[in-house]
Parts: C-alpha cells; structure tokens; sequence
C-alpha cells in the first residue's frame, strides 16, 4: 500500500511540475491565461451577469475582425475578440466563475484547479475518478506484493542452507534433474546455461510449495487488493463487530480462560504491531512469548522492562556507543570541533 502511494504521489508532483514550469507559470493553462478576465471584459469580481454580458457586447462591437480593414489591424483586433471571448466563457457560467475565482483567491492550490477546470472541460464524473484511482492503486499493489514474493523466493534460493534442502527433496523424490519424458538423454542435449535455468526452476519449485513465508513478503492473495477488501469491507465490519461482541460476553462477563488465538492477539496489542508485522516474527520466538505468558499485562510490562535494560547493556557493551558517550561528555552536543 505505501509503495502504491508513492507512485501516486510522485505523478502528481511531475504533474505538477509540468504544469508550473510549461509557458513560466501553470496559471497560462487555464481559463485566460496570465490574463484577468474581468480586466480584459472592464468589469469587477462584484459585477452581476447583466452588466458583464453588456460589458461583452460592447467589446465585441469595437474588437469584431469585421470592422477592422488592414492586415495588422484586423490581427490585433482578432487576438483582442478571441481574449474577450475567452473571457466571457469563463464569467457567464456560475460554476466556471466560481471555479476562476477560487483560483484568483488560491493560486497555490495547483491540484485544485486541475481537477476543477478539466471536470467541467471534459464532464468527467467524479466516481469514474474514484473507479480508476482504486484500481490502478489495486494493480500497483498486486503487483509489487508479487514483486517482493520473487525477491524472498530468490533469497531464499541464495542461501545454502535451503538450497541444499531443496537438492535432497529432489533427490529424494527421483526427479534428479530429469524433465518430463526427455530423461538423461534429453538433459544431455541441454547447454550449461539451459541445465542451470532448469535446475534452478526445480530448487525455486521446491522451496514455493515447502516454505511458508510470512509477513510483507508473504505470497499475494487476490483478496488483499485493494478492490477486493472494498467489496467485503461490510462483511469485515460485521464480523468485527461480533468478535468484539464475543470477545466481552465470553471473556469481560463470563470470565473464561483466553484460548491461544486470544493470548497472541493480547499479545501483538500489546507490543503495537500489525498482523502482518507480528506473523513475521520467528515462531519460536512467539512460542517463547506463549511460555512466558506475555498476553499478562503484568508480565508484559515486567518483560519490557527486561527487554529495556538489556537493549541498554548491549549499547553499553557496544564500542561504537562508549566513544559517542565520551564524544557528547567531552565536547557536548552544540559544539562543532576539527578534532580527531
């Protein structure tokens, strides 16, 4: 989700860019262009529809191409009738008016007036915007869940210790590098390079159907979309809802025992880490938080405690922290020193 918003985030500033940098300033690409349209119709932002139509009448008459002769001066007139027009399609309209005037009075509201000015130019529907922003954000996020799948996957086939694990899978099952009906003699016929791509698609085979990651890293699922948790958001709130409902009645009222499921969550509330983060942790680790019946605030606490002062004596401990300890006693944070 947060590599999706950056990706947005960073089109908008181009976007941005672009529009601010093109013709010296983003205002040219909207309504008169560096222009005021109520100095080009002789009018002010109080005046009433009436008196702007007349102002528009009065210009058109003087500025019309065909009361002007020679070359020169019918251009001028041209350019001042096309302005004046321009002008008056902006401040006839009550939207498109409040539209300019909210970019006269927020000039830095770039993506405002972007959105503004285009959804009245092309009718653009506002849930047709919506429609698109979540499932190009849907996409992004499919996509870059498989992304860092296939970097764990490659990591893991880096190492050997699953390497090897996966070999002896292989050998175990009889395959021993042999592909369909082809056997020895196809293999034979392979390159190095081919055997190599062959074999390695046969360890990455391996470790995706044996390892079970967890975490950020774990293997999408269509339903962890954007989209797809849209669609089943009143499913979730009901079953929120009744969770929380049987969490008080079993646990507040009738006072059970919490089962396994309860102490984990207890647990991870405790600690303040999402699902995703705590099934990341090593489930050894979480079988030793279990033991020590963390989901206890009282054993909680005391167990950060001790997590606190040992984090401390490693610091300690640490050469690196001992000469930043000497450094800020000796010469304090706010002095600046050429010392070695």
């Amino acid at each position: 989700m947060t590599t999706a918003a950056q990706i947005l985030g960073l089109c908008l500033v181009i976007f941005g860019f672009c529009a601010t940098t093109s013709n010296g300033h983003y205002l040219d690409q909207f309504y008169c262009g560096p222009d005021n349209c109520y100095e080009l119709l002789g009018v002010s932002r109080e005046s009433t529809k009436q008196e702007i139509a007349k102002s528009y009448r009065q210009l058109a008459r003087k500025y019309h191409p065909d009361l002007h002769h020679g070359v020169e001066q019918k251009q001028t007139a041209e350019e001042s009738f096309k302005k004046i027009a321009t002008a008056y399609e902006v401040l006839k309209d009550e939207e498109s008016r409040n539209d300019y005037n909210y970019m006269l009075d927020n000039p830095q509201a770039y993506y405002a007036h972007f959105y503004r000015y285009y959804r009245r130019k092309a009718k653009i529907d506002v849930r047709l915007v919506i429609v698109v922003t979540i499932s190009i954000i849907s996409c992004i996020q499919y996509v870059t869940r498989w992304q860092r799948y296939d970097t764990a996957i490659k990591y893991f086939m880096s190492l050997p210790k699953y390497r090897n694990k996966a070999l002896e899978m292989i050998n175990q099952s009889g395959t021993n590098g042999v592909t369909g009906s082809n056997g020895k003699h196809g293999r034979s016929k392979l390159s190095k390079a081919e055997q190599k791509k062959e074999h390695d698609e046969q360890i990455r085979k391996v470790i995706e159907n044996n390892m079970d990651i967890q975490g950020a890293y774990a293997k999408p699922e269509i339903r962890d979309i954007l989209w797809i948790q849209l669609f089943l958001l009143p499913y979730t709130i009901g079953r929120y809802i009744c969770w929380a409902g049987r969490w008080v009645w079993k646990f507040n009222v009738l006072k059970q025992p919490y089962g396994r499921e309860e102490q984990l969550y207890l647990i991870r509330k405790y600690m303040r880490l999402t699902a995703v983060q705590f099934d990341s942790i090593e489930s050894d680790t979480v079988e030793q938080f279990l033991r020590q019946q963390l989901w206890i605030k009282s054993n909680f606490d005391r167990w950060k405690v001790e997590q606190e002062n040992e984090k401390k004596k490693q610091m300690a401990d640490n050469p690196r922290y001992k000469a930043y300890r000497r450094y800020m006693k000796n010469h304090g944070p706010g002095r600046l020193t050429f010392e070695e």
